[in-house]
């Protein structure tokens, strides 16, 4: 379900960007856009909440519109970004990972050129029960061997995965089915759970590393998910699967920290590797599965989308991104004072990005 501060008719047409405003089929021919009333962002639901506060704190204090923030999942988001330049598209995507070097490609073959890449914090994928429900130390194998779709069998040959119970995958687990709710294909907490914990975990079974080398294949083996009911696609909507672990004795859920840490009365975190989920423990990177956040601002959109740049700036204020800002309150994972320094002088002066690897 897409939410969003302020809903109007182009909202409804994302599939048809070129249907709102001047832009038609995609980048906008130059000195073309005209100025939108306010601003517009979209993408990630684990970025939705900080960036909605930003956006209540920015209208507040500017007297200007309400900026526009949308929960797409950070690959609606970008792509709805990549559409072009004018009006139609978003000033700002939203992102859980960072950019793919074919969502930058789109963007480009779009006329979408300079973009600027902002990393406002951190963040980690928490695997969660119901706190009445069993405790799970997982190891990162145990990931890849309990969800991915095909697994090693008897005589080496991969198989569809057998495992019913997390015993089956762990002796060391709970014999409690596997049965686990998380994002879609489109969030980027899912992209960030496969290249976290299912490769790491894969990895880590001889016959999957023996196709490390094979891009393709190894990607294939990690990346894909059961589909027999033991991995349920929920939604962009990290809260429903927060509901869900209430109303469903014995499943897991995966979705982002900050969820986790507003919801602490009725769910937990397990550890993985023997390490729990902290803001301690995703800022120095020894828990498995943090991740860095991102905004990516469209440079053609600045000085013509009122406001757009003043926006980023309070994104990534004192009072909002440092430690102790309202966006810690949120459950952000604040940068360290360096990198802080460092992002700030990137948004400042509207760096373009490079390319990505």
């Amino acid at each position: 379900m897409i939410r969003s501060l302020k809903i109007t008719a182009c909202a409804a047409a994302l599939v048809a960007l070129a249907a709102c405003g001047n832009n038609e089929g995609g980048a906008a021919a130059p000195g073309s856009q005209k100025a939108r009333a306010g601003i517009w962002a979209a993408g990630s639901s684990t970025v939705f909440p900080f960036a909605t506060r930003v956006a209540e704190n920015f209208a507040r204090t500017s007297g200007g519109a309400a900026p526009r923030i949308e929960s797409l999942g950070t690959g609606g988001g970008i792509q709805a970004f990549c559409a072009g330049v004018g009006p139609s598209t978003p000033d700002i995507a939203n992102a859980s990972r960072p950019m793919k070097q074919s969502e930058f490609d789109r963007c480009a073959q779009n006329g979408v050129t300079d973009i600027v890449e902002i990393k406002i914090g951190f963040d980690g994928i928490v695997i969660a029960t119901a706190r009445t429900g069993n405790s799970f130390n997982f190891e990162l194998n145990d990931l890849y061997e309990g969800l991915a779709k095909e697994v090693p069998g008897p005589n080496g040959a991969f198989i569809a995965n057998p495992a019913k119970t997390w015993n089956d995958v762990n002796k060391g687990l709970p014999n409690q089915r596997i049965q686990v709710y998380g994002p879609p294909p489109t969030s980027g907490t899912r992209d960030a759970f496969l290249e976290l914990g299912m490769a790491p975990g894969g990895k880590l079974i001889p016959a999957v590393a023996a196709f490390k080398d094979d891009k393709t294949k190894f990607e294939t083996l990690t990346h894909t998910l059961r589909e027999d009911g033991a991995w349920i696609d929920s939604g962009e909507n990290d809260n429903a699967i927060v509901q869900t672990l209430t109303r469903t004795p014995g499943s897991l859920g995966v979705f982002g920290f900050s969820f986790l840490e507003q919801n602490m009365d009725t769910v937990k975190a397990e550890t993985i590797d023997g390490i729990a989920p902290s803001a301690e423990t995703i800022a120095n990177g020894t828990y498995p599965l943090a991740r860095s956040l991102y905004i990516y601002v469209k440079k053609a959109h600045v000085g013509v989308t009122p406001g757009l740049e003043q926006f980023v700036q309070e994104f990534m204020s004192e009072g909002a991104a440092a430690r102790g800002g309202y966006l810690q309150d949120r459950g952000l994972v604040p940068l360290p004072a360096d990198q802080l320094t460092a992002e700030r002088a990137k948004a400042a002066a509207m760096t373009s990005m490079a390319r990505p690897n």
